[in-house]
């Protein structure tokens, strides 16, 4: 089969090329709940980007050659003997982790702490391919209103920003102020989930006119330029407060210093993006009450709850198509900020 191959890592991103177009052995089913699914769409992540940087050395083991991605929907294509709940031709969005379902994680539904899991794309080969090897218990099979193209960024940028708009709307009440810093691909998405779970009132904040048109078109009730006086604007529209809920898409540069300022007293950060340090006095969160969450993806029910949003055109994902072959040009229109709202690309 066809693949987009990573053979080494470039810290600076200045490669003309980050990956070969090439051909590589086709997956084969190994154990009986194994599926291999012909891909129809495969989300270009921020991650890859961090992948190819080699941002994760030292937290997984990236062994080269190595074929990314892991926002994949398709159609099954081979299933193993013990699978039933899919069968061959069904076009399914597939969860990013491939797990057992025995251990304690797996049967609280915490399927991001699961032990003994792969993560196609970041410590097994993923969907930048014409097929990828998963599991039976990944898989969600797709509505006839959802295409696989269209979908597959859902798995990680859209349950990611599902996993911590649902922790905010559990908490925000009519009337209260949410940030959201980042509007593209992750943020795009936040701004639906939230105004689709709690009447909150949001901010948006992005370098990019281009991420805050996005931003404007999917829902957000007041953007601001993040040109340096950002936490300024924040405050004079919180009545020099804060916001009850932040939600950092961005997680670098200058966005946790000013997203920890645009929280209010015993508010709420999440951390979603990565890159940075949340570096804070210890006196300072005692005074302030202020809560800091991470966000680790989204669980398989969590994917589920966020394909009923899209099934019902609650939720709506932007997406720019690419050629498999041409996935440099897809991870280099990231790295650039290009891409309005997710590149996906399809083999």
């Amino acid at each position: 089969m066809k693949a987009a191959v990573l053979h080494d890592f470039d810290e600076s991103l200045t490669k003309a090329d980050f990956v070969s177009y090439e051909n590589v052995p086709d997956p084969k089913i190994v154990k009986p709940t194994d599926v291999i699914v012909r891909v129809g769409g495969a989300g270009v992540c921020r991650t890859d980007l961090h992948i190819v940087e080699g941002v994760w050395r030292g937290y997984v083991d990236t062994a080269f050659p190595h074929i990314m991605g892991h926002e994949n929907a398709g159609w099954v294509e081979e299933i193993g003997v013990g699978v039933e709940s899919v069968a061959v031709g069904d076009p399914v969005i597939c969860h990013p982790l491939v797990t057992s379902g025995h251990c304690l994680a797996c049967r609280r539904g915490e399927d991001m702490h699961a032990e003994g899991s792969s993560f196609p794309g970041i410590n097994a080969d993923g969907g930048y391919a014409e097929h990828l090897l998963t599991g039976e218990r990944s898989l969600i099979r797709l509505p006839q209103s959802l295409a696989p193209k269209d979908v597959a960024p859902y798995t990680d940028a859209g349950l990611t920003a599902y996993r911590a708009a649902k922790k905010a709307a559990q908490h925000l009440r009519p009337g209260e102020f949410a940030v959201l810093i980042g509007a593209g691909g992750l943020g795009h998405i936040g701004i639906q989930v939230l105004g689709a779970l709690c009447a909150v009132e949001m901010i948006v904040l992005d370098k990019s006119d281009l991420a805050l048109g996005l931003a404007e078109e999917s829902g957000a009730h007041h953007t601001i330029k993040a040109d340096g006086g950002e936490v300024d604007a924040v405050l004079a529209l919180t009545d020099g407060l804060g916001a009850e809920a932040v939600i950092d898409f961005v997680g670098e540069g200058n966005s946790i210093e000013n997203g920890l300022a645009m929280t209010r007293n015993a508010g709420y950060y999440y951390i979603v993006g990565y890159g940075g340090r949340i570096q804070i006095p210890a006196i300072d969160m005692i005074i302030t009450e202020k809560t800091i969450v991470g966000n680790l993806v989204g669980t398989y029910a969590e994917l589920v709850e966020l394909m009923a949003l899209a099934d019902r055109g609650i939720v709506k994902l932007a997406t720019k198509e690419y050629k498999l072959a041409d996935a440099n040009q897809a991870l280099h229109d990231l790295h650039n900020g290009t891409v309005r709202g997710r590149a996906v690309l399809r083999p």
